[in-house]
């Protein structure tokens, strides 16, 4: 079993766990440290919890609960790959319900659960705007609502929660150069990581990281279209960790390139109209 850690926050921890073991391989219990989801995003495996037998295959998520012993089998398939998301007890407590929940074990694949468990994949790969951290917020809650057969109850921002969001994304913004967190715009506007992501999602219509990156190429936009600084600067100066992950990003943004963003908007129109017509 090899892990590596991807995320590390206040209250979200996420790790990729890679096992390699095969049919006929003695297994050995094991014990969760703290309320974890770990969506199995490639091959399958058994797990031995409570008095009950699971098969996980691809989709399904192992649910972690403080203390609770657990074996995990390989006697199908030759490892797994899973994307896990450990939680502080704090976060499970905002997130509400039945903590009894957590012992369920493991859940079968469900389209509830699949579509952030892939959308969490595709954040752990910088595919996607959206943050794992705020991606792990969003998965403990669904587990929540969908194993409880409760609704997610829409937030409902105050005259107060608005304007504290508007403030928040004036100062992310202003800030969009430097390495934000969940967790760190959570903290300048006074309020809990779960809480704000709910508050802002719901007055700005984006998440914060999605605000975050669009800042960031609106910045970028404006820079390739007035100066004629290197991309690959530009790209690092306004918050981009590496020059890959910012051509993707604007390319699928923008449906061009940086440098024929930059060429469209000194005069090359034709760019644009090649694009129009091809789609």
């Amino acid at each position: 079993m090899s892990a590596s850690h991807l995320f590390e926050g206040r209250d979200v921890t996420v790790s990729e766990f890679r096992c390699t073991a095969v049919p006929g391989e003695r297994p050995y219990a094991e014990q969760f440290a703290g309320y974890s989801l770990s969506y199995v995003r490639k091959g399958s495996f058994g797990c031995h919890h409570r008095g009950r037998f699971f098969e996980l295959v691809t989709g399904s998520l192992l649910v972690g609960h403080p203390g609770d012993e657990f074996m995990c089998t390989h006697d199908h398939v030759c490892g797994d790959e899973c994307l896990s998301f450990s939680f502080d007890d704090a976060l499970i407590e905002e997130i509400g319900g039945d903590r009894r929940l957590w012992q369920a074990g493991a859940v079968a694949p469900v389209p509830e659960l699949i579509v952030l468990g892939e959308l969490a994949q595709a954040s752990a790969v910088r595919e996607q705007t959206l943050g794992l951290d705020e991606v792990g917020h969003l998965i403990a809650s669904r587990f929540v609502a969908t194993v409880s057969g409760e609704a997610e109850r829409p937030a409902a921002p105050s005259l107060c929660d608005r304007r504290r969001a508007v403030e928040s994304a004036l100062w992310i913004d202003d800030n969009a150069d430097q390495d934000i967190e969940l967790a760190d715009a959570a903290r300048e506007a006074g309020v809990s990581p779960f809480h704000f992501l709910r508050l802002f999602a719901a007055t700005i219509g984006v998440t914060p990281h999605q605000y975050l990156i669009r800042a960031r190429l609106r910045r970028a936009a404006r820079r390739l279209s007035e100066e004629d600084t290197p991309v690959t600067d530009i790209a690092y100066d306004v918050g981009f960790a590496d020059l890959s992950n910012f051509t993707r990003t604007f390319t699928r943004a923008a449906g061009v390139s940086p440098l024929k963003f930059r060429k469209a908007s000194r005069g090359e129109r034709k760019i644009f109209q090649e694009r129009l017509h091809r789609h």
